[in-house]
């Protein structure tokens, strides 16, 4: 669940993040004082100090000179000592019900991880008799397993999973029937592997922590809720056109050199044996997620029979919010016994919370900020002095959101860069802006092109199969061709 970046990089690249993070450790405080020691006559003082805090947190946060969950800690801090705002208000965020949304369903995340139900859905998926020896087909479930898994857990965690399962392919064809796969369909398996979670992440609101993030901004600065089966209605068909796009030119441009792959579908079958039959832990973790995503459906469904101002619909959604269902799944997990006599039950409390706290640390402060950048109406002066320079509405507004999200992704996480683009965007459009800033929150997701763009490229590259040039070649074209889905698809959609 981290966003860290594996240790993984060359040398040439480890010299280039270290120079990164040293830059920003210099010019964060630079730029805070400097802009602070300017007057600016447009601005309150309350602004004035909310401006040199926004920009020294968007400069450690593109070069990452901090941990990132230590950046969004500072924010709210700065805000307080810097007199924007009384400490109640600066961390009111970190109480926001998303919050409560990200920690139930990081757990459910990690019960599944924990008792490993994606490995065993994973090797189910492999072993169907359509995959068969086809080195396409494998490629085609492959990936396709990687995206499903990661509709419901992070991209990270998901490509981490995946990873020595495609490993495991690569060297178990590497001597098959006298005939070697080629450097090019390896490279495709790890591509597809890090690529594919990243797009699956766009299918729910809990794939991925951007989608949160943005869902976030939306919801407190345009008052436009998301449901969780209206989010599903537009992103899926997206990430269906992006995956098979994604699947269609590396097939095409990596083929493996040979039509058959013995003796892969045996060893995949030895590989599913040794998980045997269910255990009640795997039971349990089944149901807990089953009625957490029933939940999270629920006002959807009943939306498209009753209608959205329907009592039964609204009653529904207000007495089971996305974060009340998260956490109705995540106490049943401790509440659905392993061993009744033994009082275990189906996850540990210690490996429940093991997950990534620091997202909430990164989306809380990312919250205060983008709040405080309305309330002293810095958003204001912002978005007059940009006017000029980005399209007010329409498909150009559209284009120009989603291509900055991309472009910042590629430089900086992808939390940061939903963070940083999503509330611009909002302050540019202002109560048009909802499609833009889906727009921005999807395309903030992206970013294929360089190992330091997202932790699944670092993970992967790591594999030594995926020369930099090869991902930087498919990558752009992933981008671009990312870029035009989401922004047709939503233009169509919303």
């Amino acid at each position: 669940m981290s966003e860290e970046t594996p240790h993984s990089l060359s040398a040439g690249e480890a010299r280039f993040e270290f120079l990164r993070k040293r830059i920003g450790l210099i010019l964060s405080p630079i730029a805070l004082i400097v802009i602070l020691a300017n007057r600016f006559e447009n601005l309150t003082p309350e602004a004035h100090a909310l401006a040199a805090i926004v920009v020294c947190i968007m400069v450690l946060w593109m070069t990452e000179a901090l941990p990132l969950a230590i950046t969004g800690l500072m924010a709210p801090t700065l805000m307080v000592i810097l007199d924007v705002a009384p400490a109640a208000k600066a961390f009111s965020p970190f109480a926001d019900p998303i919050m409560f949304l990200f920690i139930g369903a990081f757990i459910l995340a990690r019960a599944l991880s924990y008792h490993e139900l994606d490995r065993r859905f994973a090797y189910w998926v492999l072993t169907r008799p359509w995959v068969g020896e086809s080195p396409s087909r494998i490629l085609l479930a492959y990936g396709g397993v990687c995206c499903f898994i990661s509709m419901w857990i992070s991209n990270t965690a998901t490509c981490a999973m995946m990873f020595p399962i495609g490993l495991a392919i690569i060297t178990s064809l590497k001597k098959s029937n006298n005939q070697s796969i080629s450097d090019q369909y390896a490279s495709a398996v790890m591509l597809m592997c890090a690529f594919a979670a990243s797009i699956g992440g766009l299918a729910t609101p809990v794939g991925t922590p951007t989608n949160l993030i943005g869902l976030g901004f939306i919801r407190r600065e345009l008052g436009v809720e998301i449901p969780f089966f209206q989010w599903m209605t537009f992103s899926i068909p997206i990430v269906i056109v992006l995956y098979l796009l994604l699947f269609a030119y590396l097939n095409w441009f990596c083929p493996a050199g040979i039509s058959k792959l013995s003796g892969i579908r045996e060893w995949m079958f030895r590989e599913r044996a040794q998980f045997g039959s269910l255990t009640a832990g795997q039971r349990n973790t089944l149901i807990a997620c089953g009625v957490t995503v029933i939940l999270w459906i629920t006002p959807g469904i009943l939306a498209l029979a009753l209608g959205d101002h329907h009592a039964a619909t609204k009653t529904f959604s207000k007495l089971v919010p996305e974060s009340v269902a998260a956490l109705i799944g995540t106490c049943l997990l401790f509440l659905l016994p392993v061993d009744w006599a033994k009082q275990k039950f189906t996850i540990p409390v210690r490996e429940a919370f093991e997950i990534d706290w620091g997202v909430l640390m990164l989306y809380g402060g990312g919250i205060a900020l983008g709040q405080m950048v309305f309330e002293t109406k810095l958003g204001e002066m912002l978005g007059q002095s940009l006017t000029g320079w980005v399209p007010a509405a329409g498909i150009g507004l559209l284009a120009v959101s989603a291509l900055v999200a991309i472009v910042t992704s590629e430089f900086t996480s992808n939390v940061s860069s939903a963070n940083m683009v999503v509330p611009v965007i909002i302050l540019l459009a202002g109560a048009n802006g909802l499609p833009a800033a889906i727009a921005a929150t999807m395309a903030a997701s992206l970013g294929f092109m360089l190992p330091i763009s997202t932790p699944t490229n670092a993970i992967v590259y790591s594999s030594g199969y995926i020369p930099l040039g090869r991902m930087i070649r498919y990558g752009i074209l992933l981008d671009v061709i990312g870029w035009i889905v989401i922004v047709c698809g939503v233009m169509l959609m919303v």
